[in-house]
């Protein structure tokens, strides 16, 4: 696959200008905006869901790790669809199907309705992304492309930081549909208004072939290893013979899927690019940093809620914490980060996103939200450090011709990383919960002095019982989290280390050109 993949064979038209670029831009934008923005959207949302359609919670975080598998099966496919009926086309037919399938997530009234929309949602919004950007660089001048990728990138940052407090915001004063809801009358302005403003940009068609067995064995394995990670803790994992055979199912999946993508002439997935040592340590850093923040971002809110006594107003606000110095310093990361090594700002990010991980894996159930609140938003500052560079050089160690497809298969890592360490840290979260709790019941009141001061107090027997377990339970899901946050420390650190695997970057990347 060509690096013109991320534009296909566009037709070179005057850019827009004027109010034209403006309105055009805008819409591009809130396109990819409303794609990013539903992958943390449900976070602060899961546990008012479960309760609404009657599941635990963990069951509920299928929301969203549905949705991050679908688009990450589509991601792959956006050069090759794109090619196939054209990227405008393609852009418009997202888009209206994105809005949707976002309206009846908003309907749905049982969880696995919900789910099997969400993954519809996540298949049509996958290509949003990449075609975003690559219209964006199509309608801007040449010579204000740094602008086209500025306002790509603003978005991308902003919108997970929207999702939470929006999430928690419209769950708290409305009801859980309306974070669907939301998406439908933007969804249908910019899929109206974009072949209207964007068709004579339109690429031109071609017949490249599709690759239906690799995809079919990509989709098989990839569905089972979520299965396996979601399911898993409710089936006592391989005690289970469906989890077992789900993971006999994706082992042969992927093993399958790596010979078929490495032989075959036109991989849906060009796997040939691991071949270059500088882009394998790329997708191991991104893998083990992205999937211990977005597994940490997921579990505070969990926390906060179920454990804390916060609203999902309230633990929304927190959790959006993490993204507002994120925006402040990308800008600059953009500007001046091509100045130094690409590895040291790589390592400093990914440290300082581990160091305050590591910070939060100390805290009580006794503190304020100043104190919870401010390793969050320091946080936000290794983001771009580590997000940008890092792209750069990943797309630097591949040849030209591979960008796109380098790009794509980037991408779908880190969406998969996502996904799994999601289902992780929900299974290590509760079964570390139930270890602890069990170490503490032995080791609580064991001479009976709480128990007889709380009857003391004018409490009943039972009570005093239920007053001690609370706390006993209170305190292990408190240990728990530290312990969570502390494996995420860990994994920061890896990923910092797997850094310095990348050789020296001998050129620039043009990430501009990559989807």
């Amino acid at each position: 696959m060509s690096s013109s993949s991320s534009s296909p064979s566009a037709i070179s038209l005057p850019a827009l200008s004027g109010a034209q670029l403006v309105a055009a831009g805008a819409l591009l934008a809130s396109a990819n905006f409303i794609a990013v923005l539903d992958t943390t959207i449900a976070n602060v949302s899961v546990s008012t869901i479960s309760g609404a359609l009657g599941a635990s919670s963990s069951q509920g975080t299928y929301v969203i790790t549905s949705y991050a598998v679908a688009e990450a099966i589509t991601v792959p496919l956006t050069g090759w669809l794109a090619k196939r009926f054209g990227m405008v086309r393609v852009f418009v037919v997202s888009m209206i199907l994105f809005g949707l399938f976002s309206a009846l997530c908003g309907l749905a009234n049982s969880l696995g309705m919900l789910i099997a929309f969400r993954i519809l949602q996540g298949l049509a919004g996958g290509p949003l992304m990449p075609l975003s950007q690559t219209l964006l660089l199509q309608i801007f001048p040449k010579d204000k492309a740094p602008a086209a990728i500025g306002l790509w990138a603003m978005t991308t940052l902003i919108a997970p930081i929207a999702g939470p407090i929006l999430g928690g915001v419209l769950c708290d004063e409305y009801s859980w549909p309306y974070i669907f809801l939301i998406n439908v009358p933007v969804a249908i302005l910019c899929g109206c208004l974009g072949w209207k403003m964007l068709k004579r940009f339109e690429s031109r068609l071609e017949r490249p072939p599709i690759d239906k067995i690799g995809l079919l064995m990509m989709v098989v394995w990839v569905a089972a290893l979520q299965l396996m990670l979601d399911e898993g803790k409710e089936k006592d994992w391989f005690a289970s013979t469906e989890i077992v055979t789900l993971a006999v199912i994706a082992a042969i999946g992927f093993c399958a899927f790596l010979i078929w993508e490495l032989t075959e002439r036109h991989p849906v997935v060009d796997l040939r690019v691991f071949r270059h040592r500088g882009f394998s340590a790329s997708v191991v850093t991104i893998s083990l940093a992205f999937g211990a923040f977005f597994g940490a971002t997921v579990l505070t809110p969990l926390w906060l809620q179920g454990y804390m006594g916060y609203s999902a107003t309230k633990a929304g606000y927190l959790s959006a914490l993490s993204g507002v110095l994120a925006v402040i310093v990308a800008p600059f990361v953009g500007k001046f980060g091509d100045r130094f090594d690409g590895r040291w700002l790589v390592f400093i990010g990914v440290m300082w996103l581990g160091s305050m991980t590591l910070t939060r894996s100390f805290v009580t159930t006794d503190m304020s939200a100043f104190q919870l609140g401010w390793p969050l938003l320091l946080q936000g500052i290794g983001m771009p450090l580590f997000f940008v560079p890092l792209t750069g050089l990943a797309l630097a160690s591949v040849l030209e011709e591979e960008m796109a497809s380098a790009a794509g298969l980037m991408s779908f890592c880190r969406t998969m990383s996502g996904a799994i360490a999601t289902s992780l840290v929900n299974t290590g979260w509760e079964n570390s919960a139930s270890r602890y709790q069990a170490d503490l019941v032995g080791l609580v009141d064991r001479g009976g002095e709480a128990m007889h001061s709380l009857m003391q107090s004018g409490m009943s027997l039972e009570a005093a019982r239920a007053s001690l377990a609370q706390m006993v339970q209170s305190q292990s899901i408190m240990l728990s989290t530290n312990h969570m946050f502390a494996i995420a420390a860990v994994s920061f650190l890896l990923g910092a280390i797997a850094v310095w695997f990348v050789p020296k970057p001998t050129r620039v990347a043009d990430i501009s050109a990559a989807h």
